[in-house]
């Protein structure tokens, strides 16, 4: 690492409308209650905005990955100034290939509960949880999200 990247300050996480979010429209459609989208706030990561969605109705968890353990930790900070993320908590990942998580609200199901459990755990419409379960595997591995991906839930 040269001396010039060493010394340069790394990129704080900030809060933007929600939006702002690249993933706001994709979010208003697939949500049971639209409007949590526009109670949600845009998390700001080296210039890429990203929704996080808070708790209410039926949704009654979120998360959002980061692939630096600092980034989860500012994001986390921030999100404990907007209501609707409850029990905010850092699900930090030993393993290289994988993202550190920060959540809110309850706990999520466990790993091998089907796509309909959460796709109503996160407070998704039965027409977009019936569109993912009819393009993806019908096994529970497929409610695992990709290796660090940024999409918010």
């Amino acid at each position: 690492m040269s001396t010039a990247t060493a010394s340069r300050p790394r990129p704080r996480a900030r809060l933007l409308p929600a939006r702002d979010a690249l993933d706001y429209d994709d979010f208003r459609e697939r949500l049971a209650d639209p409007g949590l989208a526009d109670a949600g706030v845009a998390v700001a990561l080296f210039r890429i905005p990203l929704l996080a969605v808070p708790v209410g109705g039926q949704r009654r968890g979120g998360y959002a990955s980061f692939g630096q353990l600092v980034d989860a930790v500012q994001a986390r900070a921030l999100l404990r100034t907007v209501p609707g993320f409850p029990d905010l908590r850092i699900r930090w990942s030993p393993y290289r290939d994988t993202c550190h998580t920060v959540e809110w609200g309850e706990p999520g199901p466990p790993w091998w509960a089907g796509d309909e459990v959460f796709g109503t755990f996160y407070g998704y419409s039965a027409d977009a949880i019936a569109r993912f379960v009819r393009h993806h595997s019908p096994t529970s591995s497929s409610a695992i999200s990709e290796s660090c991906s940024l999409t918010m839930p």
